[in-house]
């Protein structure tokens, strides 16, 4: 019986061995708490970070006298997506800090290295990274704070991901102490595209039009009648400038934007039904997001009041959301209501090119069903043919989309600018999400930037 058992015992200890060599090696020796990453620093000159095409994004110069710095060509363009390496590791230097302290260089080569006392040449990240999308996103963006976001949902790549204010990483070092020294959230080193939480606004009626079509098969029928505001008891209501948008369908209510037939939605909904939706939609949810994150949050609980109900569904009250949940929610949407796993990193290869391990789309699961994702499409299709976003109507692709303008303070004056919106087209698909802080209405302010990647990511055909 003791033979039994300890053969047992070392069968297990053998298979968790096998499994972490296998699975759990590289996750914990990356871990930023873990000393051997500055042993592994002893023997490896730090790997090079590479744009889909080949572009270097950073880099690690080697002086004459074995001094080594690492520099980061693009400067502030790739900041918060590429990161930094030096105080710690952000972004992709921190995701790929394993591969980029691994030399899988030629085994002659690295013996004779290790023979005569010289450092191996890490192995280099090629990421996901479209150079010419972040360039744009970067340039479109100016001096606003906010974010920008691009995907390919068939794939789940994360093609470009911006967030101003910015920091210049090859400055890191010196600057180290000023940046540091903020709140996270007026910090230069903070991610607003993945960190930053905001109201959505009207881009979250994308999530109410969802609910509403499930409870309501024959919600397409139905009416609603807008003189520019709704008052239920005390509280008021009012649509963007208080524009009257008249009677009109669901489908026209959506593409105008209208918050006062929302609102009119928001009092008839099932608020348990409406929270299994947002929680299927990963609200309060870990996000399958490779670089840190916020979580989102959706507060309407059963028994909300009517003022709450009808904020709520327009995109205000407590509901809060980052950039990224929402550009995963879009891009499900896109991939008829599957959701791939975002990612970074497209394969390893080691400095002379060869390839070392190659990353694969991963299928995070279904959001929503597929005719519940074309029908969403069809109604953003609308906000661009003929609503809120016409101004991306004549792009040689279809654009599906949904602005936002969500009041952030006291001063209803203020608005947080959004806009999430894809194209399918075939073989060649983007989803895209754009916040931009303070700036006012949606089709105003971020509309203009998303129709630069588009025009951009499809070459201006």
């Amino acid at each position: 019986m003791v033979t039994y058992l300890f053969t047992g015992l070392f069968t297990l200890l053998i298979g968790y061995l096998v499994y972490f060599e296998g699975v759990l090696r590289e996750d914990v020796i990356n871990n930023p708490y873990n000393s051997r990453q500055e042993t592994f620093a002893e023997h490896v000159v730090r790997g090079k970070i590479l744009a889909s095409d080949g572009t270097v994004l950073a880099e690690t110069q080697v002086a004459s006298d074995g001094t080594e710095t690492r520099t980061y060509p693009y400067g502030d363009i790739f900041a918060h997506v590429v990161g930094y390496g030096t105080h710690g590791r952000s972004g992709v230097e921190a995701l790929g800090n394993f591969s980029l302290l691994t030399s899988n260089a030629f085994l002659p080569e690295r013996i004779t290295r290790e023979l005569k006392e010289e450092k191996n040449m890490g192995d280099n990240l090629v990421t996901t990274l479209d150079v010419d999308l972040q360039r744009a996103a970067y340039a479109a963006l100016g001096d606003q704070k906010g974010a920008v976001v691009a995907l390919e949902p068939s794939t789940g790549k994360i093609l470009c991901m911006v967030s101003k204010p910015d920091f210049d990483p090859n400055e890191i070092a010196r600057e180290w102490d000023n940046w540091n020294s903020l709140k996270s959230e007026d910090s230069v080193l903070y991610n607003r595209a993945t960190q930053g939480l905001y109201a959505p606004g009207s881009v979250f009626k994308v999530v109410t039009l969802l609910e509403y079509l499930r409870e309501n098969p024959e919600a397409e029928d139905a009416t609603f009648s807008c003189s520019g505001s709704l008052t239920q008891g005390e509280y008021t209501i009012s649509c963007y400038g208080k524009k009257a948008h008249g009677t009109q369908s669901l489908q026209k209510a959506f593409a105008n934007s209208c918050n006062t037939a929302f609102s009119q939605i928001g009092l008839e909904l099932d608020l348990t039904a409406f929270s299994q939706t947002c929680d299927g939609l990963l609200f309060g949810k870990n996000l399958p997001v490779p670089l840190p994150y916020s979580i989102s949050s959706f507060a309407l609980k059963p028994g909300a009041g009517d003022h709450e109900r009808m904020m709520t569904a327009m995109g205000q009250g407590q509901t809060m959301v980052s950039p990224m949940h929402m550009a995963l929610i879009t891009s499900s949407i896109a991939n008829n209501g599957i959701l791939m796993e975002p990612y970074l990193i497209d394969h390893v290869e080691n400095y002379t090119g060869d390839l070392v391990r190659t990353y694969r789309p991963k299928t995070y699961g279904a959001l929503m069903t597929d005719v519940e994702s074309q029908k969403l499409t069809e109604y953003m299709e609308q906000v661009v043919e003929e609503g809120t976003a016409k101004t991306l109507k004549n792009l040689p692709v279809t654009v599906a989309g949904k602005t936002g303008s969500a009041e952030y303070s006291s001063d209803k004056s203020k608005s947080h600018a959004w806009f999430v919106g894809f194209s399918t087209e075939e073989g060649r698909d983007l989803a895209v999400c754009v916040l931009v802080e303070g700036a006012g209405s949606g089709g105003e302010h971020a509309v203009p930037i998303a129709r630069v990647l588009f025009e951009v990511y499809y070459g201006g055909r």
